[in-house]
Protein backbone atom coordinates (compact mmCIF):
# COMPACT_ATOMS: atom_id res chain seq x y z
CA UNK A 1 0.00 0.00 0.00
CA UNK A 2 0.90 3.46 -0.50
CA UNK A 3 1.90 5.76 2.61
CA UNK A 4 -1.16 8.10 1.61
CA UNK A 5 -3.29 5.31 1.86
CA UNK A 6 -2.25 4.27 5.14
CA UNK A 7 -2.50 8.01 6.55
CA UNK A 8 -5.85 8.09 5.07
CA UNK A 9 -7.21 4.76 6.50
CA UNK A 10 -5.07 5.63 9.95
CA UNK A 11 -6.98 9.42 10.20
CA UNK A 12 -10.23 7.42 8.78
CA UNK A 13 -9.60 5.13 11.89
CA UNK A 14 -9.01 7.81 14.62
CA UNK A 15 -11.69 10.59 13.30
CA UNK A 16 -14.14 7.19 13.80
CA UNK A 17 -13.13 6.40 16.80
CA UNK A 18 -13.37 10.00 18.22
CA UNK A 19 -16.69 10.40 16.97
CA UNK A 20 -17.94 7.21 18.41
CA UNK A 21 -16.36 7.70 21.78
CA UNK A 22 -17.84 11.08 21.58
CA UNK A 23 -21.53 9.88 20.52
CA UNK A 24 -21.35 6.94 23.22
CA UNK A 25 -19.93 8.27 25.95
CA UNK A 26 -19.30 12.17 26.13
CA UNK A 27 -22.57 13.02 25.17
CA UNK A 28 -25.30 10.81 27.53
CA UNK A 29 -22.55 11.93 30.30
CA UNK A 30 -23.63 16.01 29.35
CA UNK A 31 -27.03 14.67 30.39
CA UNK A 32 -26.42 13.91 33.59
CA UNK A 33 -24.24 16.48 34.38
CA UNK A 34 -26.74 18.59 33.17
CA UNK A 35 -29.46 17.02 35.41
CA UNK A 36 -26.86 17.56 38.51
CA UNK A 37 -26.05 20.81 37.82
CA UNK A 38 -29.97 22.01 37.97
CA UNK A 39 -30.67 19.51 41.15
CA UNK A 40 -27.63 21.35 42.32
CA UNK A 41 -29.05 24.60 41.17
CA UNK A 42 -32.28 23.85 43.16
CA UNK A 43 -30.70 23.28 46.06
CA UNK A 44 -28.64 26.29 46.23
CA UNK A 45 -31.66 28.55 45.34
CA UNK A 46 -33.63 26.89 48.50
CA UNK A 47 -30.75 27.54 50.44
CA UNK A 48 -30.58 30.92 49.31
CA UNK A 49 -33.83 31.41 50.29
CA UNK A 50 -33.78 30.16 53.88
CA UNK A 51 -30.59 32.87 54.20
CA UNK A 52 -32.84 35.31 52.82
CA UNK A 53 -35.96 34.34 55.24
CA UNK A 54 -33.60 34.48 58.44
CA UNK A 55 -32.18 37.67 57.59
CA UNK A 56 -35.81 39.19 57.27
CA UNK A 57 -36.37 38.04 60.46
CA UNK A 58 -33.38 38.84 62.08
CA UNK A 59 -33.97 42.49 60.60
CA UNK A 60 -37.46 42.74 61.92
CA UNK A 61 -36.28 41.55 65.44
CA UNK A 62 -33.52 44.02 65.31
CA UNK A 63 -35.93 47.20 64.19
CA UNK A 64 -38.74 45.71 67.11
CA UNK A 65 -36.09 46.22 69.70
CA UNK A 66 -34.61 49.61 68.14
CA UNK A 67 -38.63 50.81 68.13
CA UNK A 68 -38.33 49.68 72.01
CA UNK A 69 -35.67 51.22 72.79
CA UNK A 70 -36.68 54.54 71.08
CA UNK A 71 -40.13 54.54 72.91
CA UNK A 72 -38.12 54.01 76.44
CA UNK A 73 -35.78 57.20 75.66
CA UNK A 74 -38.65 58.73 74.43
CA UNK A 75 -40.63 58.30 77.61
CA UNK A 76 -37.33 58.93 79.78
CA UNK A 77 -37.06 62.30 78.07
CA UNK A 78 -40.38 63.02 78.91
CA UNK A 79 -40.28 62.17 83.17
CA UNK A 80 -39.43 65.23 84.99
CA UNK A 81 -38.44 62.89 87.88
CA UNK A 82 -35.82 60.78 85.30
CA UNK A 83 -32.00 60.76 86.08
CA UNK A 84 -29.50 62.76 85.68
CA UNK A 85 -27.31 60.22 83.82
CA UNK A 86 -29.80 57.93 82.37
CA UNK A 87 -28.06 54.61 81.71
CA UNK A 88 -29.65 52.00 78.97
CA UNK A 89 -29.98 48.19 80.55
CA UNK A 90 -29.33 45.46 78.12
Amino acid sequence: MDKFKVLTLVNFIIGSTALSFQVGVLYPWHHQLDGDFKELEKKHESRLQLFHDRKWEKLKEIDSKLDSLVKQLGEANNNPHREANPQVHH
